[in-house]
């Protein structure tokens, strides 16, 4: 295109949105009382109108210039925070842009300016990205423009021009089945998902591991290995830490155990980045990574995706009004489900309401722009995780009218990001998939009255509390957003028994031992602390006759497991039923039947794992429905085995290799991380070596604090 012509459109554009700008100045000038554009005793039409374009025009030159050097010197505030501040912000340099009208025409209240600010940002926000839409050259230009600024600025090798890159995007606790639903019909839920799987994309379920949640299939699916992850939380005796996956020294220091074992620094040590996720994945590139959360080094980046976002004022001002209306819509949303009555519900208030809007909307954003400047720059290799479906159904129901609204706002993302690998300087490959599914169901505490942990203080004889304890959620967004606002870690629990949410109490008597039972979804974990190693189920017998009877013939618990020093490890299920692992013998119905094909050998993986609990028990699970009962306060669940939960999906573009032969399953997340790594290697190149940020974490990284060093012995016997 010629150059007049180049800049004669950029010329109607600015002109554009300063005539829309001094517009809606008048406008909010005429209707806000302490907000005014005359001198005190009056000017005419046009002269106001003079003035208009003049506050306006100063303000989109102090936006333009001032904004960014402002987020950069606040990129240190918490990112959360630095979203709430744009108002204010904004407001200064509104009164700042009125103070240079002449002869003091421009006159705001400070509260109003913040208004004013507010509603300007959002008008010319609105305007550039219609004249955008409605010009192709110059919206392909100024991507082109971006593009070209980020590859002279790459940090790390590039593949040639015409080699594609691979994106990989995890929408968090998406199912295979709903997203079979999501995309039927004329008017499907998800239209861009559902334009690739009729043409040019094929989609395949796989079963996930015992444990179905984000930290044990995560970890497997970018650094290879899942081994010794046996729940979302879990207690280890040999150092007396209760593990959560989503708190940044524990996803620290899984990722190093996983590095350790593997002898791989990850999926995306070669050239590649790493957005909203528990794991690095070996990637230099970092943003909204757990973790790296809690350290700061040459490799960690995670703020940059903070100040490439909030860098544009319009952004910013969008992603917080788009925040305010977020948490509104969470409160009339909770009020609606309770003033029908509708079952099962958990309980909506406290911080949730803010919780979900991080998840739905700035973590949302913020992945979001940090895929598409990793487009930009043609990185080889993206890993992004959209969590906000999985916040929102954990409190609603996976099939909510709640819930399905987010896959809406998912399919937007998945179309921008799809747009812009169009301007990308290489071709692209986009992969959808999903870490784990969600099962429906009441709370076990709901349904039955009492929690897991009354039920085993009651089994061991111990006395009760009147009134039952809620198990805190496990909500991967959650620790996110605290990160997010530098909030440190909660401090370590003194006691087992405060890590679970428990009151410490007095053992039963001579002999006996405190137990500790912790929750992932339908996944229960009863430890006993001051026993070394994992206890025996003669043993428990001894100390607790009545336990594991009342545990297995309870109607809302489907199976246990226990290791026997006689049969190795052994499945209980009601009516004395029992599953022998190690040989396969049954007395009586099969325990593992109602959880379908594969269940066994789920089962016995993960007894072998050095940290498996002293006794593993997974909720009921009506086999029509699909129903479980979490043991934590989640009406939409994941964490065991039952229902919707252990079956994700792949969406795969067609000229990929099929991820397996017709017929056959994938199952497990190692073995779809051989697969992604098959589909990476399928570019032209060379394959995959250690990137230098994993080199670093397999040389000097230390285990993060209250974990020691790792123990060659113990590595050895887990492997």
């Amino acid at each position: 295109m010629p150059r007049w012509k180049a800049l004669s459109g950029a010329l109607f554009r600015v002109l554009a949105v300063w005539l829309v700008s001094s517009l809606t100045l008048l406008a909010l000038a005429a209707l806000l009382p302490d907000f005014r554009l005359q001198s005190p005793g009056g000017d005419s039409l046009t002269r106001t109108a003079v003035t208009a374009a003049l506050g306006a025009g100063a303000f989109g030159l102090l936006s333009a210039l001032v904004w960014p050097v402002l987020v950069r010197a606040l990129l240190l505030v918490p990112a959360l925070v630095l979203g709430l501040l744009v108002f204010f912000l904004n407001g200064s340099l509104l009164l700042l842009a009125l103070d240079l009208i002449p002869e003091g025409r421009g006159q705001a209240a400070p509260e109003t300016a913040v208004i004013v600010a507010a509603v300007m940002s959002a008008a010319s926000s609105a305007t550039s990205a219609f004249l955008a839409v409605r010009n192709d050259e110059a919206y392909h230009r100024r991507l082109v423009r971006l593009a070209g600024r980020r590859r002279g600025r790459r940090a790390g090798p590039a593949r040639g021009p015409a080699s594609p890159g691979t994106v990989f995007l995890q929408l968090d606790g998406v199912g295979h089945d709903l997203l079979c639903e999501a995309v039927r019909g004329e008017q499907p839920l998800m239209p861009t998902v559902a334009r690739w799987t009729g043409a040019g994309h094929r989609l395949t379920p796989w079963r996930t591991d015992w444990s179905s949640q984000t930290g044990a299939s995560q970890l497997a699916l970018l650094h290879g290995s899942n081994e010794d992850v046996p729940a979302f939380r879990w207690y280890e005796k040999d150092t007396r830490t209760v593990v959560v996956s989503n708190r940044p020294s524990s996803a620290a220091e899984l990722q190093r155990r996983a590095i350790e074992r593997t002898g791989d620094g990850g999926l995306l040590a070669y050239d590649g980045a790493s957005r909203g996720n528990l794991f690095s994945g070996g990637a230099d590139q970092v943003a909204l990574v757990m973790s790296v959360a809690a350290r700061r080094g040459r490799y960690n980046r995670s703020r940059a995706g903070y100040f490439a976002y909030f860098s544009d004022p319009a952004n910013a001002t969008r992603t917080a009004v788009s925040f305010a209306a977020e948490v509104v819509r969470e409160l009339v949303q909770s009020l609606r489900t309770r003033f029908r009555r509708e079952l099962p519900r958990v309980t909506r208030g406290g911080l949730y309401p803010v919780i979900r809007a991080f998840a739905t909307v700035v973590e949302r954003d913020v992945v979001v722009a940090a895929v598409i400047g990793d487009l930009l720059a043609g990185r080889t290799a993206i890993y992004a995780d959209l969590v906000a479906y999985d916040e929102v159904a954990h409190h609603s129901g996976p099939a909510h009218r709640d819930a399905l609204q987010v896959l809406r706002s998912l399919d937007r993302a998945i179309a921008l990001i799809a747009r812009a690998a169009r301007h990308a300087p290489r071709p692209y490959r986009i992969v959808l998939l999903s870490d784990h599914g969600q099962s429906h169901g009441p709370t076990f505490l709901e349904r039955y009255g009492l929690s897991l942990g009354d039920l085993v203080r009651a089994g061991c004889g111990l006395p009760v509390p009147r009134r039952a304890g809620r198990t805190p959620s496990g909500a991967e967004a959650r620790e996110a957003a605290r990160a997010a606002l530098h909030r440190p870690e909660e401090a370590a629990p003194h006691r087992p028994e405060e890590a679970a949410g428990q009151r410490p109490e007095r053992t039963a008597g001579p002999g006996s031992s405190q137990p500790l039972v912790l929750a992932s979804g339908n996944l229960g974990l009863v430890s006993f602390p001051d026993v070394p190693g994992r206890i025996t189920r003669e043993e428990l017998d001894r100390r607790h006759p009545a336990l594991l009877s009342t545990l297995a013939n309870h109607p809302g618990i489907g199976f246990l497991l226990v290791r026997s020093a006689v049969h190795g490890p052994v499945v209980l299920g009601p009516a004395g039923a029992e599953h022998h692992l190690a040989t396969g013998r049954l007395i009586g119905a099969d325990p593992l039947a109602p959880f379908g094909d594969g269940a066994a050998d789920a089962v016995r993986r993960t007894d072998r794992f050095p940290h498996a609990a002293d006794i593993m028990v997974n909720s009921a699970c009506d086999p029509k429905t699909g129903a479980v009962h979490a043991f934590e306060e989640q009406i939409g669940s994941h964490g065991g085995l039952g229902g919707a939960q252990s079956r994700p999906f792949l969406l795969w573009p067609a000229e990929l290799t099929p991820p397996a032969p017709d017929g056959e399953t994938l199952t497990g997340a190692e073995q779809v991380h051989r697969v992604l790594r098959r589909w990476l290697g399928e570019a032209e190149g060379p394959q995959l070596p250690l990137g230098p940020a994993a080199d670093e974490l397999r040389r000097g990284v230390r285990p993060p604090e209250g974990f020691p060093p790792p123990d060659p012995a113990a590595q050895d016997k887990s492997r």
